[in-house]
């Protein structure tokens, strides 16, 4: 019995992360542009126009002569951070779809995981470094 070839997806998915935001994205060559947040229209996920800028940039900047479709699932996070990370996610998928844009999305800083995170509060003080108030009278 023949094998059947190995199924050709018509999609490239990736994963991008900001703090605890993580999105998972997948990214398709389309006729017509369709971007959709957790199945609801970009603009109505993401309201805020500066973060609409943010998770659209990869995009604009890093293959503008072309037009796609985007699906991405985030949790976790504020809006900027969920922005940043769909960004992430998209700069990822289109260096696997054409790794000559690698270069370019690299030195826009679009491919590198920002390390920064949340410090964990610590027992003894009210938040990460924040002490009690001391009172010498």
């Amino acid at each position: 019995m023949p094998r059947s070839s190995p199924k050709q997806t018509s999609y490239y998915e990736t994963v991008g992360r900001r703090k605890t935001a993580i999105a998972r994205i997948r990214l398709s060559v389309s006729s017509k542009p369709d971007f959709v947040v957790n199945a609801k229209p970009f603009e109505h996920y993401i309201q805020d126009r500066e973060c609409q800028a943010i998770a659209k940039e990869a995009l604009e900047k890093g293959s503008p002569n072309n037009t796609f479709e985007v699906s991405a699932l985030v949790h976790g996070g504020g809006p900027h951070a969920q922005a940043e990370a769909i960004r992430q996610g998209i700069a990822r998928a289109l260096v696997k779809m054409d790794p000559e844009l690698r270069a370019n999305l690299k030195v826009l800083g679009f491919l590198t995981r920002d390390p920064r995170m949340r410090e964990r509060k610590k027992f003894g003080l009210k938040r990460a470094r924040r002490a009690r108030q001391w009172r010498k009278r």
